[in-house]
């Protein structure tokens, strides 16, 4: 089974390649090709799950009313509108599917969490050519009179904002001793990459595209 560590390392590998390849690509095409991308074409999809799971086996799952918020402070639930349609549509999609939604707090073979990403990361960085004051000036031998090199300092900050759906194994879950929580097992995961989603017009998009990319997620054969 996959665990929710080797999950997230298996699904950064995936982004880096398809990066990769996708930048290459366009590189090859058009100088800025990135800039000319239209609004339907900038978001990336990327879907894993278990190879070793049979969704067949499942009947039932649990997603809640809210969506989870994951800062670097913590987590938060959140239902605005955007949220509330990104849960209805999953809830309606795994319905259709064979799977059936219980209330909260009742048992379930699925936990399903969405999930929306919002770091922001701050560096520090060195700018290698930041001084050197009179280096080539007048002196001992016309090269003499260079002051040391300082390198110059400065900070950046970096935001990774994504959407993210996982879905987790309760119906295998695995058993414990006193006072140790169990590490459940991501067995789907899905992220929506490469551009924010602004309206309910592209949470529908969003949606469907992750859904018909997982033929496989289904409580029946």
């Amino acid at each position: 089974m996959v665990t929710l560590q080797q999950l997230r390392k298996g699904k950064w590998g995936l982004y880096a390649i398809a990066l990769l390849v996708t930048g290459a690509g366009l590189t090859a095409c058009k100088e800025n090709a990135v800039n000319d991308l239209s609004p339907a074409d900038a978001p990336v999809y990327i879907t894993n799950y278990d190879r070793s799971v049979n969704f067949s086996q499942y009947k039932t799952f649990s997603l809640p009313d809210s969506v989870v918020i994951e800062s670097n402070t913590g987590y938060q639930p959140s239902l605005g509108p955007l949220e509330g349609r990104f849960v209805s549509n999953v809830a309606n999609t795994l319905t259709s599917r064979g799977f059936k939604r219980v209330n909260r707090g009742e048992s379930a073979d699925l936990g399903v969490a969405i999930i929306r990403v919002n770091n922001l990361y701050t560096g520090v960085g060195v700018d290698p050519y930041g001084y050197y004051g009179g280096y080539w000036g007048g002196g001992y031998g016309g090269l003499g009179g260079y002051y040391p090199y300082y390198p110059s300092y400065y900070t950046y900050q970096v935001a990774d904002q994504y959407w993210e759906i996982q879905i987790v194994d309760l119906k295998n879950r695995p058993t414990t001793g006193t006072g140790t929580q169990p590490q459940l097992n991501v067995i789907y995961d899905a992220t929506v990459r490469g551009t924010d989603i602004p309206d309910q017009q592209a949470v529908d998009v969003a949606t469907t595209t992750i859904f018909n990319q997982s033929a496989y997620l289904k409580a029946t054969e």
